[in-house]
């Protein structure tokens, strides 16, 4: 995939293409019990951050830092150790939109003549796309008060606080701010930035929030759009596959392709790689084929066991039903069958 990285000429200081892994990140990330964390540069000042669980993602600037999901608690600290090392490779090089190999870094010339390597700065903000625990599990860690400073806020969609506090999640782990209505809006520029956050209901839950970055024209959708296995639709928390298609065409009418190329606005997918609008048109075509397979199965009066036989979702095993994600096909068909069948009875 094509991507775009900004650079100043003037300071002749290149940007690295690609992901930036740190050796001693990976050690600290192992030894917390978190997979080795990668620094993807998306555009702009925002960042995806994979290992943590979800991806997380990460706007980080002279404001400070925002992240879109946390990750699992288990990898908290790997995060945190992340975007120390991440603030410092940019202050180090003038805060660049992308990350520099580390001895170019230090090679460059300073910014100004009394340059200083620039503080830590502490995550300004937090905003979940669901409630789900590879989202959400690491806000107390993240969110909380640094250096004696106010604790972050933990922006949700209403339905998210509801369904945390239902599962008796903890205190710590609970937004802060929530909203209702179909969008909301942070009130500043965050890093150059205006960031919306939009509500798509009953999709793979009934609280799932999509991020838009505006300046850098980047999506971060959540669960409701993956490159690595079929969407975990959870019915029980009012999910449903009309819904995550509704979220899906949401997306392409917000993101804008690139002619004649991959590109375009970039969308960071709640697991798996850095997609674009192309990905999630195919990802949304291959849900509609299978929702109109099930769906009439279910009009000719089939049960679930002999759509099961038919198998719709077999010409797309290979790409999105790998079992090691612990959702399988099966349990995608079934989700299906239930938000279908369901709504009739």
């Amino acid at each position: 995939m094509r991507r775009h990285y900004t650079t100043l000429a003037a300071l002749g200081l290149a940007v690295t293409c690609g992901a930036w892994s740190d050796a001693a990140g990976a050690q600290q990330a192992r030894a917390g019990g978190a997979a080795q964390l990668d620094f993807w540069p998306v555009r702009g000042n925002v960042y995806m951050l994979a290992g943590a669980g979800g991806n997380v993602t990460a706007s980080v600037g002279s404001d400070g830092v925002l992240l879109v999901d946390t990750g699992t608690a288990e990898a908290s600290d790997a995060v945190a150790a992340a975007l120390s090392r991440l603030q410092e490779r940019l202050a180090l090089a003038g805060r660049l939109d992308g990350v520099l190999d580390a001895d170019a870094a230090i090679a460059a010339p300073p910014r100004f003549p009394n340059y200083t390597h620039a503080p830590v700065k502490p995550v300004r903000y937090v905003i979940n796309t669901s409630a789900r625990l590879d989202h959400s599990g690491a806000n107390a860690a993240l969110a909380a008060p640094r250096n004696g400073g106010a604790a972050a806020p933990v922006i949700a969609q209403e339905n998210v606080l509801i369904r945390l506090v239902s599962g008796e999640a903890p205190f710590e782990r609970l937004p802060t701010e929530t909203f209702s209505s179909g969008e909301h809006v942070l009130g500043n520029a965050f890093n150059g930035d205006r960031i919306r956050l939009i509500h798509v209901p009953a999709a793979v839950t009934d609280g799932d929030t999509m991020v838009y970055f505006r300046a850098a024209d980047i999506i971060s959708t959540g669960d409701v759009f993956s490159m690595e296995s079929f969407p975990v639709i959870d019915v029980n928390s009012g999910g449903s596959i009309d819904g995550v298609i509704r979220a899906l065409n949401a997306i392409l009418r917000l993101a804008i392709p690139e002619a004649y190329g991959e590109g375009g606005t970039l969308i960071v997918p709640g697991h798996g790689r850095l997609a674009d609008s192309a990905d999630v048109g195919y990802y949304r075509d291959m849900l509609t084929i299978i929702r109109e397979q099930v769906r009439n199965a279910i009009d000719s009066g089939m049960t679930l066991d002999q759509i099961r036989v038919l198998r719709p979702t077999l010409g797309f095993e290979g790409r999105f039903g790998a079992e090691s994600s612990g959702w399988t096909a099966d349990m995608f068909l079934e989700a299906v069958y239930r938000s279908l069948r369901e709504p009739l009875q």
